[in-house]
């Protein structure tokens, strides 16, 4: 057997909606349920977004409180991971309201980029906060690269010393504005990471699966869920990221890699011994 994988799962992000797939979750209720769902399936991260029972995204931290909350609740030590990255249009500070306590890692996104007709704002001074505001609550940074000059601002902050190990580095390969989702990019982007690093692939659309099986052969991790990718095969809607974690587990098994439970991912990413989880167990 090949080292074992990381499977992520991304249960909803902020941009898709029920208008596009009914099992997409908007309460912490149902976000957390997508998360178990997903963990029980084989996934040992969630990366984590909010909504308004309406469905509008939300960094309300009272909204992350209660998801992270209801994830412990039903016995899951599954690794919580919050988004920074929130919405387009959103300050720096409404963002950073998802790093709740309980959280065990945080995003970090390295750019300002075109996403699809918006534009993502990420100066390099925002990038800078965020990476001490992590370091500050001592979360494991999960570094989030959606194009190849985002690599030259990881190297900045390691060697300026905003960031350090431990950290995970996320490829976000086919968001329109951002690198396209080929093999191609992957391995180049794969070969310009900092030697050692642990690393992931999101593929978005059709290339989630695809993108997966690419890194499950080239040694890394990866993440699928709802947030990226609606369809578990063409024009077949996913009745939730556990299906495609699912789906995910199965590539891994084709490429003889088993599954990391939570505890291996914790160690693999260095996040402190269930420090986060002791902490989430004892006020829920």
């Amino acid at each position: 057997m090949g080292p074992k994988v990381v499977v992520a799962a991304a249960v909803v992000g902020a941009e898709v909606t029920r208008a596009q797939s009914p099992y997409v979750p908007y309460t912490p209720e149902e976000i957390a349920r997508a998360a178990v769902d997903a963990w029980r399936a084989g996934a040992a991260v969630v990366h984590l977004h909010a909504r308004w029972p309406d469905g509008r995204p939300s960094q309300d931290p009272r909204h992350f409180r209660e998801i992270v909350d209801r994830i412990r609740a039903a016995g899951s030590d599954v690794v919580l991971q919050c988004s920074t990255g929130g919405a387009i249009g959103m300050s720096l500070e409404e963002r950073l309201g998802s790093l709740v306590d309980g959280a065990e890692m945080g995003t970090l996104n390295l750019g300002t980029m075109n996403f699809g007709d918006g534009v993502f704002l990420n100066p390099r001074p925002d990038v800078v906060a965020v990476a001490a505001r992590l370091r500050a609550r001592a979360l494991v940074p999960e570094c989030e690269v959606y194009d190849a000059g985002m690599l030259d601002t990881l190297r900045w902050l390691l060697e300026r010393g905003h960031l350090a190990p431990p950290y995970h580095v996320q490829l976000v390969l086919g968001v329109p504005g951002g690198m396209g989702a080929t093999r191609r990019n992957l391995e180049f982007l794969v070969g310009g990471l900092p030697e050692g690093v642990h690393w992931s692939v999101a593929g978005v659309g059709r290339a989630q699966l695809p993108m997966a099986e690419a890194a499950l052969a080239l040694g890394g991790h990866v993440r699928v869920g709802l947030e990226d990718n609606l369809y578990a095969a063409k024009g077949v809607l996913a009745r939730g990221s556990d299906e495609l974690v699912r789906l995910a587990v199965n590539l891994a098994a084709a490429a003889g890699r088993e599954p990391a439970t939570p505890a291996e991912a914790r160690a693999l990413l260095g996040i402190a011994a269930g420090n986060a989880l002791v902490s989430s167990i004892s006020t829920a």
